[in-house]
């Protein structure tokens, strides 16, 4: 089964919790939340103060995605939410195998997440460690971009990495993901699909139910 995990990025904050509450009667599987800090991407979003309310109104599980500078010095402050994924990202840190670990020590699943101008090979040391692995589609910072085609030999690598190492990681993408594109993007290996103008600001329910029949046919 493939998931889809709504950015609430995209989402307006002034209703934001019907429009949670939208994204579960339309079979949603993930609340992703990107946390930025206006330097490692030019733009500042939500902190786990907002976080630990939405974990409040929803059952859906946290995928927290963080697009920081230093990430050892948030990743703490999430551990009290037990998110289902916290993911970081391989270009902000420099020791990437201390900070999974640290994260699975938690309980929590481990991801690393990756640039559009960073290869698949940088990941190789890490890849038999992570839980999933996020390959960012957009240049991250922004909700609302377009999907960068090139991208989907990196999603192609991955996957066939995965299968001829059996590595047990989860293959995520985030950016630009819309009706038009994710049959083509599940084809070429992704388990989890992050979407975010494609399903907030139309009919939440209706947008969450197709995209996952379109992932999920047989």
């Amino acid at each position: 089964m493939k998931l889809i995990a709504p950015s609430i990025l995209s989402a307006n904050f002034l209703n934001l919790e019907n429009e949670l509450k939208q994204i579960e009667k339309g079979g949603g599987d993930l609340i992703h939340c990107d946390i930025m800090d206006g330097h490692f991407v030019p733009n500042l979003t939500f902190g786990p103060v907002v976080l630990k309310k939405i974990g409040e109104i929803s059952n859906l599980p946290l995928d927290i995605h963080l697009m920081v500078r230093e990430p050892e010095k948030f990743i703490p402050m999430f551990f009290p939410l037990k998110p289902k994924y916290l993911t970081i990202h391989l270009e902000a840190v420099t020791h990437l195998h201390r900070l999974i670990v640290s994260i699975k020590e938690q309980g929590i699943q481990a991801g690393v997440s990756i640039n559009p101008a960073t290869p698949v090979g940088h990941l190789s040391e890490i890849l038999e460690f992570v839980d999933l692995v996020l390959v960012m589609t957009v240049n991250p910072g922004f909700g609302g971009q377009t999907f960068i085609d090139s991208s989907l030999r990196k999603i192609k690598e991955l996957n066939r990495l995965k299968n001829d190492k059996k590595y047990a990681f989860v293959i995520e993408v985030d950016g630009g993901v819309t009706k038009n594109n994710i049959s083509m993007i599940s084809e070429a290996g992704c388990d989890i699909f992050v979407a975010g103008a494609a399903i907030f600001g139309t009919d939440i329910i209706q947008e969450t139910k197709l995209l996952k029949t379109l992932v999920n046919k047989q």
